[in-house]
């Protein structure tokens, strides 16, 4: 996938055979991979990393990706990052409770290889889009600013 050279994907789970594992599937996408071990290495993997896709466990110590992901998607400067909770947990109370924290989308584990990366490509191509839209509506509005006001026919 071309897109992806300059992409980042952070890889949050507190249990290490699981990242090693999802970094495994995902070794195939040309991306800069980083790992966290719980929430609040998390939320300092997201401002030191700058990923464009968390990989999210629900489940992990000092703060659950429940948590995590409120807090990125209400703030200005994070809720931009695409976030894939993927989670034991397969109970329907869950997968809403993911949905209000602002999850983008949630994987069962254990994960199918294809499903993670085709889904994770999926992702990036949106994020990328949406960048580039971003700098779409700044260009446009720059160049609104450099024209003189209309004159008002009457």
């Amino acid at each position: 996938m071309s897109n992806t050279a300059t992409s980042r994907i952070l890889i949050a789970d507190d249990n290490e055979p699981n990242r090693e594992l999802l970094e495994v599937y995902l070794a195939e996408l040309d991306c800069e991979i980083a790992t966290a071990v719980d929430g609040r290495d998390t939320l300092e993997k997201v401002t030191s990393f700058q990923p464009d896709v968390i990989l999210l466990d629900i489940m992990m110590p000092k703060l659950s990706g429940f948590e995590v992901c409120q807090q990125l998607k209400a703030s200005p400067e994070t809720r931009q990052i695409m976030v894939l909770m993927v989670t034991a947990l397969g109970e329907l109370g869950d997968i809403e409770r993911a949905v209000e924290a602002g999850t983008d989308d949630f994987l069962s584990k254990p994960v199918n290889r294809v499903e993670l990366v085709k889904r994770v490509e999926n992702m990036l191509k949106l994020r990328h889009v949406s960048d580039e839209l971003e700098r779409l509506r700044n260009y446009i509005s720059s160049m609104d600013d450099d024209l003189p006001p209309r004159q008002v026919d009457r």
